[in-house]
């Protein structure tokens, strides 16, 4: 029997999940596969850190570690649905409902000082942050919209806000000292092995890292964001934010770079909050309330202090808040400021949201405004600036006729700033930070960068063999959609210098006669697939990991609403399939909404998206007709389903995720039933077709009987099955229908 990895994650999609899977095994079973689950929630990561440390019954394997060795074999294939990319407020309150769950996990360690608990912490830290997608995409990425959901979107386009040439909205970031502007790169020549050290200005040597190894042909790069730097560029522009009268906001990736940029959102908290630190700062670190965790973390946390400074704190807090410049909110009825999570603002998200909204942020007044997007460090902060700039000449795009943006992005084995997790420090004191080879041939420094205390370096690594999978993989797609092509390169960045050599080494060894393939700076791509896109026309971005992560929710946002309906496929360079189930986070409004209204109004298209793509890979991979059919079937019953509106609606009342289920399963066994190619599938689901129309009007009662009362899960993180089962399958109808599936024979 065939088998689909169906991986569980967290919020959301984990509730979706519930609802969807059964669905899922009923049907794929008719072709002999099989749908098993692995758990990669940051519950079940967590758990999986410390199992040594439970009771047998307690205990629960690596999933995603066994995924990961799968993705690097030919039979791997995987679906993959968004799972929480932890900050340490996340982690944290994950690890107090694990202990309320019985669960005796050791707390986490904000300042380790001894050896058990810095190997606690280290356990921690290879749970938190994007700990799940670098292992599993062994592969690069090849990420579009499917021309349904993009014909829907033209036919039915979402609105978008009006852009003014008026608008005050820009993006700052800096023009020195961050890690652009001190970017250093080579090109290792043969396998290497090199060490990161610090050296102190009294020639004391620290190794910050040890064994990093590297093949032939490999990119290392190195880099420093300067503290001093960092915090005289974020005091300029909240000065700048008030004197101009528009918001502040910040836009960092606190949970893919959850080293670096959760730091840099301590010193953008500090910076707003200079006079609470000032005269706190030491109250506040005793009692581990830091800058890094968000103004949410600090405020919450007061208690532990005594009752007058803590009110003291408060005042402060309040007195700056109203004082200005005004934040960014991110909910503004519940005074949730720009600075209050560093998860709750994730810069490929939030600035595609604020441009479609015409340039304006909520302000706490529950209204919009022109702000002033902050994004430090430049690598990649001028592509939203041209944005900005273009719609403010020309307004915003138009989803009913402009083209459409797929992306093949270079991601596979931990490629750039994906690989920098391990290789990520905190100067401990002035000097500098080298790597040097460990060969012993040589002493001198490849890379080479003074710094001062508390200075931030990264080193991040690029292995040769994805970058030519990387450039195969794009004139592949730019030969199959007959569409240009275009390498978002900046020629004066180091590591983008190396890249773009590769590039075009790689590409003269590829079939190109009569492909459009460019390489131009990521502004000028910017510019050019703005252009195109305004006149209809269509353009592959081709990028590194970051860019990939921006553009495909910057494109998709203006396209199509969201980025959870494009469809997401890794061919892995082993040979299986990874395939990823869309954008859009893990929704915990979402489920705020399920447990306050029992209402989910989670889309599932990404879902029924890949999980066709999965079964024509199973199909060939196994010589599988039958997945075939189903494939076919589930993508003609997916573009009903849009067409017949029948995707969950907003609010109370209306179609729910669980409600589109039910309608994937009917227009997907009515598509199965009426097919030629395979008899037996359609005879095995003309009753299963001919059930589901005939109880559509029960099942429909029974799904929407169970809205508007509040919903039991038994925990967040961590949830009841049972419960959740009961929750997400409601109607007793529907899920006879459904578990009567196995029983039937081909």
């Amino acid at each position: 029997m065939s088998t689909i990895m169906y991986t569980i994650t967290d919020e959301a999609p984990m509730l979706a999940t519930a609802s969807l899977l059964p669905i899922v095994r009923g049907f794929t079973s008719k072709a002999g596969v099989d749908v098993a689950t692995r758990d990669i929630s940051l519950a079940g990561r967590i758990l999986a850190a410390f199992a040594d440390l439970f009771p047998e019954d307690q205990r629960e394997s690596d999933a995603l570690a066994e995924l990961g060795a799968l993705a690097r074999t030919a039979e791997a294939n995987i679906i993959k649905l968004p799972n929480i990319s932890a900050s340490v407020p996340q982690l944290k309150a994950a690890i107090a409902e694990l202990h309320a769950r019985g669960y005796n996990l050791p707390d986490y360690p904000e300042s380790p000082s001894s050896d058990e608990e810095h190997e606690i912490r280290a356990r921690y830290d290879a749970v938190k942050g994007s700990a799940v997608n670098p292992v599993l995409r062994e592969g690069n990425s090849d990420r579009r919209a499917p021309q349904a959901v993009k014909n829907f979107a033209k036919a039915h386009p979402h609105r978008m806000g009006e852009w003014s040439s008026e608008s005050r909205t820009r993006v700052a970031t800096m023009s020195e000292g961050d890690f652009r502007s001190s970017e250093q790169s080579f090109v290792a020549g043969g396998d290497k092995t090199f060490h990161i050290v610090h050296v102190a200005t009294d020639g004391t040597e620290t190794i910050l890292k040890d064994q990093v190894k590297a093949t032939d042909g490999d990119i290392i790069d190195a880099s420093v964001m300067s503290a001093r730097a960092l915090d005289a560029f974020l005091a300029t522009h909240i000065d700048e934010a008030r004197e101009s009268g528009v918001l502040f906001s910040l836009h960092l990736k606190a949970t893919m770079m959850k080293v670096s940029d959760p730091v840099i959102f301590g010193h953008a908290v500090r910076a707003f909050f200079p006079e609470v630190f000032a005269r706190f700062g030491a109250e506040l670190e005793s009692a581990g309330l830091w800058a890094n965790n968000g103004l949410g973390a600090v405020l919450a946390g007061l208690d532990a202090l005594d009752a007058d400074t803590a009110e003291s704190i408060r005042a402060l807090v309040a007195e700056r808040l109203a004082s200005g410049p005004d934040l960014a909110m991110v909910d503004s009825d519940r005074g949730i400021t720009n600075l209050h999570v560093p998860s709750d603002v994730i810069v490929d998200a939030s600035m595609p949201a604020m441009i479609r909204t015409s340039g304006k942020m909520w302000g706490a007044d529950g209204a919009t405004h022109d702000t002033l997007a902050v994004i430090p460090d430049s690598s990649y902060a001028p592509i939203y600036q041209a944005v900005i700039d273009d719609c403010r000449r020309n307004g915003a795009l138009d989803p009913a006729t402009m083209g459409t943006v797929p992306n093949v992005g270079l991601m596979a084995q931990k490629a750039e700033e994906y690989g920098s997790h391990d290789k990520t420090f905190i100067a401990p004191a002035a000097g500098r930070i080298e790597i040097r080879s460990t060969c012993g041939c040589s002493d001198a420094a490849l890379t080479s960068h003074e710094v001062e205390a508390g200075d931030i370096f990264r080193a991040c690594h690029t292995k040769d063999a994805p970058v030519r999978d990387w450039v195969a993989l794009a004139v592949r797609r730019a030969r199959l959609s007959d569409t240009p092509a275009f390498f978002w390169l900046d020629p004066e960045r180091a590591h983008d210098r190396e890249v773009a050599a590769k590039v075009e080494r790689y590409l003269a060894e590829e079939k190109t006669n009569g492909l459009d393939i460019r390489v131009l700076s990521p502004v000028a791509a910017m510019s050019e697939t703005l252009s195109r896109a305004r006149a209809g026309l269509d353009t592959i971005s081709v990028t590194g990991n970051v860019l990939r992560d921006y553009l495909t929710d910057l494109f998709p946002i203006m396209e199509l609403g969201t980025s959870a309906k494009m469809l997401s496929v890794v061919p892995l360079m082993a040979g299986g399939g990874l395939f990823e189930t869309g954008a859009g986070g893990s929704a915990p409004k979402h489920v705020q909404q399920l447990v306050s209204e029992n209402y989910l109004r989670w889309d599932s298209l990404g879902e029924f998206l890949a999980l066709a793509e999965s079964l024509r890979h199973l199909a060939r991979h196994d010589d599988n007709r039958d997945a075939e059919i189903l494939a076919d079937a589930l993508d003609r019953a997916t573009e009903t389903l849009l067409n017949e509106g029948k995707s969950p609606e907003r609010r109370l009342g209306g179609i729910d995720n669980r409600g589109s289920h039910f309608f994937l399963a009917l227009y997907w066994a009515r598509e199965i039933a009426s097919q030629a190619q395979s008899p037996a599938l359609a005879e095995a689901f003309a009753p299963v077709a001919r059930e589901l129309d005939e109880s559509a009007e029960q099942i429909e009662r029974e799904l929407r009987e169970v809205q508007g009362t509040p919903a039991d899960l038994g925990g967040y993180y961590r949830p009841d099955n049972a419960k959740t089962s009961a929750v997400m399958r409601p109607s007793a109808t529907f899920n006879a229908i459904i578990d009567g599936l196995a029983a039937r024979e081909v």
